[in-house]
């Protein structure tokens, strides 16, 4: 019993000695915080995580300095979050991949997407469209439905590589709609935007913000969109609601993470600045620019999001066989 009790008492001091102090969380910050942004840069996360660091430093007053650790789809940055300390200094931006498909599809994964994090705002959503080649027998969703359907397996569509957030909301469309199309994936969005493009491969689903440019120049076709309404720019684009699939949900997201056992002064204190930050009406506009919109909602509101996604995912996975060694 003695022992016992010692044990107790040892483990309460050691727990004490590792958490952030009282007088740490009220001076928090006192120095730069890490964004840790699991891709290289370039990216759009990358240019998500940069918008959001020079706001978030702007609200919290101190230096918000963005590294990119990429690598393997996203998980070696967000691993390094997950082990890190919960003190508020070392952040994660996380995505859908992070945090949403790449729970359903590695085998091995180092880190639990719902676990190993403290949610603390959902910072954009970024919409999605399925975009054929110019040529593309199909001129709008009605005729591309009927022409797939027509031939099943005979087209194909490109996605940014197995097992990738862009090939997860294919499928996930073909389980909702039945359709049988082949994968062909590549190695990034670039490569698959490209032979797309070219007439390589017909069909793509990508974000808009990736796809925008070439689709007002006429070099791709939208056929329909992820979102919640139709987008400005895309005003005769239906939703994929109003094409008869209200149910699917595959817009790609970014977020605000630290490691599980953040404290709650800490949590309050970088919320309430994040959402400072996402009401500023430049940076809102700056996120429209890359075709995406500011969410700043709540932690529970994230987290239950994020659960909801990985669930998601996870029968996407299991519908279409994906998995990544």
């Amino acid at each position: 019993m003695k022992i016992r009790t010692w044990l107790t008492a040892a483990a309460a001091a050691l727990a004490t000695v590792l958490a952030p102090s009282a007088g740490a969380q009220s001076n928090y910050p006192d120095r730069p915080i890490r964004l840790i942004v699991p891709f290289p840069p370039g990216g759009t996360s990358d240019v998500v995580g940069r918008i959001f660091a020079e706001a978030l430093g702007k609200q919290i007053g101190q230096a918000v300095v963005v590294e990119n650790r990429g690598g393997a789809g996203g998980t070696v940055g967000s691993r390094a979050v997950a082990s890190a300390t919960p003190d508020g200094y070392t952040l994660l931006l996380g995505t859908s991949s992070t945090n949403g498909t790449n729970s359903a599809v590695y085998k091995n994964l180092p880190y639990d997407a719902v676990k190993d994090f403290t949610p603390v705002t959902q910072i954009i959503r970024v919409p999605g469209v399925i975009v054929v080649n110019k040529d593309f027998p199909a001129k709008d969703y009605a005729s591309f439905v009927a022409l797939v359907k027509g031939a099943p397996g005979k087209y194909s569509y490109a996605s940014s590589g197995n097992g990738g957030a862009t090939h997860m909301a294919m499928e996930y469309y073909k389980s909702l709609s039945g359709l049988d199309m082949m994968h062909v994936p590549y190695r990034g969005t670039g490569p698959a935007l490209n032979d797309v493009i070219a007439g390589q491969v017909p069909i793509l689903w990508d974000t808009a913000a990736s796809s925008m440019a070439h689709i007002q120049s006429g070099s791709l076709r939208a056929i329909v969109v992820a979102a919640r309404k139709r987008l400005p720019q895309l005003p005769d684009v239906p939703t994929f609601a109003e094409v008869g699939l209200p149910t699917y949900d595959a817009e790609m997201w970014n977020g605000l993470l630290a490691p599980a056992g953040l404290p709650a002064p800490i949590l309050a204190k970088l919320g309430e600045a994040s959402r400072r930050a996402l009401a500023d009406p430049e940076v809102q506009a700056k996120y429209a620019g890359v075709g995406a919109y500011v969410v700043a909602d709540q932690p529970e509101a994230f987290a239950a999001m994020i659960k909801e996604d990985v669930a998601k995912w996870k029968k996407v996975a299991e519908f279409a066989h994906i998995s990544v060694d």
